[in-house]
């Protein structure tokens, strides 16, 4: 497969690294000064990890191509995964370019955490039914999931060959049904962080605390299994049924209680504060390496096992 990624900032360079990884060639594009020499030095970071992973037969960095123009990079793409700007007027300059220069087959598939493939669809007057979100979590040569969300124009084909190029590099590709701000984990991140602001802002804990208490407690049953797995597990032999008929109703007074935060200037001084005072006199490069490290080691045991792993739905 040739592959065209453009914009090549943290995720578009994540991207990049990952299909190289699969031993794809990969043309890049993106205007920024530096741009290229960006992208490389970021593919040659990534690429221990993705050792460890396991390279595919012919992955090799040098089958990166870069050029400054975007529609020479699609020209002959089997595939597009666009980065750019969250920008509604980006897009429509963007995707109205990709739409005239790509194949007509080759599906036009954004990266966006925001912006709906309906709206995008709106720059593409000639082929809207190829272009679609698939929204990676960063950092998406670790991370397996890809939401992909169709637009009210996009064909059953392209979310099939979407969904099909995802699986191929490995990645655990969930279809949205509905379109919606956030996608789908982006909104169940929300829904935790409202409420975390909510206590740092009543005085409830600090940062560091409620940090420790999602890390060290349900965050790690929850890289293992979803809320409605884990509920039903909790349920003993009565199961999720169990679970809802006995804890259903204290669980919506805590529903009723949470909290409505304002991001204040106020309230962003605490967290803000909060935060510095967390990661005080750490080595923040430490803290991702540790982190990427026990995620390659996390996702590849759960690949390992007859039912927590793998990118199969």
């Amino acid at each position: 497969m040739k592959a065209a990624i453009v914009g090549t900032g943290v995720i578009g360079a994540s991207w990049t690294a990952l299909l190289l990884a699969h031993g794809h060639d990969v043309v890049a594009t993106d205007p920024a000064p530096g741009a290229q020499d960006a992208l490389r030095a970021a593919v040659a970071a990534h690429w221990p990890a993705l050792r460890l992973t396991g390279l595919a037969e012919g992955a090799s960095p040098d089958r990166l191509a870069f050029t400054r123009d975007a529609s020479e990079a699609v020209a002959d793409a089997d595939f597009v995964q666009e980065n750019g700007p969250e920008r509604t007027e980006a897009k429509d300059r963007l995707f109205a370019l990709l739409d005239e220069a790509a194949p007509p087959a080759t599906v036009l598939a954004s990266s966006s955490s925001g912006i709906t493939p309906s709206r995008i669809q709106r720059a593409c007057a000639r082929h809207p039914e190829r272009v679609l979100v698939g929204h990676p979590f960063n950092p998406p040569h670790l991370i397996p999931l890809v939401e992909v969300v169709p637009g009210g124009a996009t064909s059953e084909e392209a979310v099939l060959s979407a969904m099909a190029v995802y699986r191929g590099l490995g990645r655990r590709p969930v279809r949205v049904r509905r379109e919606l701000p956030g996608h789908l984990a982006n909104r169940l991140q929300a829904a935790l962080w409202r409420e975390a602001y909510s206590l740092v802002a009543s005085g409830a804990a600090d940062v560091a605390d409620l940090d420790a208490v999602i890390a060290h407690g349900p965050g790690l049953r929850w890289a293992l299994l979803g809320p409605f797995a884990n509920q039903h597990l909790s349920g003993g032999a009565g199961g999720i049924a169990h679970i809802l008929a006995h804890l259903g109703p204290p669980t919506e007074e805590i529903w009723a209680d949470l909290g409505a935060p304002r991001l204040t200037p106020e309230l962003v001084r605490a967290i803000v504060a909060g935060v510095d005072e967390e990661f005080h006199d750490v080595d923040m490069a430490a803290v991702v390496a540790d982190r990427d490290a026990l995620l390659h080691l996390l996702i590849t045991a759960k690949a390992a096992t007859a039912t927590l792993g793998g990118t199969t739905p």
